[in-house]
């Protein structure tokens, strides 16, 4: 199946993709292998003079842009570019979990627009040339099970790359969504501490899935900081129920307030005088409002460092206000990894974060 995606968002409209019959049946109906690859990553397939030109340029610069925010950069997608003849040759090439194949239509000599083409159909290509929202269609499961694949396409290398910088937020969300299952798969491969969340559930009223290795480090009134360590990497979230008072709370310096005070209070390493502090010296903090389980939150992200000691990371906060109980609970994640990459960790922890239920 494929589905529309307009200038401002996934319109969610389903197609019958013209090469489902025709795929099965070249492949004797036999059943499809499961797709495999990492999350975040993406294969892009391209001609290679539009990979290296402003069109690809403007690609990256969109699709690899810094993840916010970490210590040392990272790309919010890892770009793997695929020549359009590797895929067509290459058996194991088509059995990536998430394609973007990227094409000028209006070049019926590039062997991506012949790709395109094929898959679309006459009759969306015929309409794109005169509908310029018609730029963008979404498969799954072409080759093998598991599959995302994403056509991005205009009449013009020009319009192309609007398409790529006006499409972004709606095509980055597609696939981070199609990247969940796993990112659950690897989270909670050893099941749930089912016990640990209850009693998160008692003592703050909250709702949240916690993996298996993770344990309470230190609980003290409407505080609990939970864990996960092992030799490499340290996964910390801090959950504290306050009450609300007024929307000064909500505000950029008051969720660091909320922040530094319980970094200072309970977070240090272990040499004297030292504790945890947002650095927003070095990186901005930024902010944003989303909602949570149909609540106003306020979210940060940012770094933090510790005084008087060589350790720092990256970190992700949610203010949920519950106006039934005016009150507001600050559930915090950080982490630690020395040396490692950090981007796929912190989205362990967003996940975790986004799963509250308050």
């Amino acid at each position: 199946m494929i589905n529309y995606i307009s200038r401002i968002g996934l319109l969610g409209l389903l197609f019958a993709l013209p090469w489902a019959c025709s795929e099965d049946a070249r492949q004797g109906l036999r059943p499809l292998s499961v797709a495999f690859g990492s999350v975040n990553q993406v294969r892009v397939v391209m001609d290679e003079d539009l990979w290296e030109s402003p069109l690809g340029d403007t690609l990256q610069y969109y699709y690899a842009a810094a993840y916010p925010i970490l210590p040392q950069p990272e790309p919010i997608f890892d770009l793997y570019h695929l020549p359009p003849d590797k895929l067509i040759n290459q058996q194991v090439q088509r059995e990536f979990r998430t394609f973007m194949l990227i094409g000028d239509l209006s070049d019926t000599t590039s062997a991506t627009t012949q790709l395109i083409l094929k898959d679309i159909g006459p009759e969306r290509a015929a309409e794109a040339k005169t509908n310029p929202k018609l730029n963008s269609f979404v498969g799954r499961n072409k080759w093998s099970n598991g599959q995302l694949i994403i056509y991005v396409f205009a009449y013009s290398k020009e319009a192309l790359i609007d398409v790529l910088k006006e499409n972004y937020p709606a095509i980055a969300n597609k696939i981070h969504d199609h990247d969940k299952p796993k990112v659950e798969a690897t989270l909670f491969v050893s099941g749930e501490n089912k016990k640990l969340m209850e009693e998160v559930k008692g003592r703050l009223g909250a709702d949240i899935r916690l993996p298996k290795e993770y344990f309470l480090a230190l609980k003290e009134g409407n505080m609990m900081w939970i864990r996960r360590e092992t030799e490499a990497i340290s996964s910390n979230l801090l959950l504290y129920k306050v009450p609300y008072t007024d929307q000064s709370q909500l505000t950029k310096a008051g969720i660091k307030a909320i922040r530094d005070s319980l970094g200072r209070q309970y977070i240090s390493s272990t040499l004297p005088d030292t504790y945890m502090r947002t650095n927003d010296v070095d990186l901005p903090m930024f902010t944003s409002i989303k909602t949570v389980n149909s609540n106003y939150t306020l979210e940060a992200r940012g770094i933090w460092d510790i005084v008087n000691d060589y350790m720092g990371g990256a970190f992700v906060s949610y203010l949920i206000y519950n106006p039934n109980k005016r009150e507001l609970l600050f559930v915090d994640g950080f982490l630690h990894a020395p040396g490692k990459d950090k981007r796929n960790h912190m989205q362990h922890l967003e996940y975790l974060l986004s799963s509250i239920r308050y």
